[in-house]
């Protein structure tokens, strides 16, 4: 598997939404999904640190599962979360009623085809990059 441990800038990895999206996404949509995520299939929230402030953060996500692995394709490219969860090494995410710890944070280049991806990642792994963990 090809990884990158976070040291590709932002402009390497591909994002397929606008900026606009980001911002509508991020004041509007997550506030309403976040405390429904663990009722919606494959929307999760994922726990993090600042990587300068140490403050938490939650944001929301979509996570596909494979065994010990959890995978998250990164449609908005470098963003901050990823910035943190590389940085930190560690993460905490809410699947359905469960919490997980994720360790081992990697980063699938778009393009690479990597067959230890879901199928459906896959897919997606064409366009975008997508960020690999290991539960913990």
């Amino acid at each position: 598997m090809a990884v990158d441990k976070g040291a590709a800038g932002p402009s390497t990895l591909p994002a397929v939404f606008p900026a606009w999206m980001d911002r509508l996404q991020i004041k509007y949509v997550n506030p309403v999904v976040k405390p429904l995520a663990k009722f919606i299939p494959g929307t999760s929230v994922i726990t993090h640190r600042g990587r300068k402030s140490g403050k938490v953060y939650q944001t929301v996500v979509t996570t596909y599962r494979k065994g010990d692995t959890l995978a998250i394709a990164l449609g908005h490219g470098k963003t901050d979360w990823v910035k943190n969860v590389l940085a930190a090494g560690e993460a905490d995410v809410q699947l359905f009623r469960h919490q997980v710890h994720l360790v081992n944070p990697r980063i699938v280049p778009a393009g690479s085809g990597d067959a230890s991806l879901p199928a459906l990642l896959r897919l997606q792994n064409r366009k975008v990059a997508v960020l690999v963990t290991d539960i913990g």
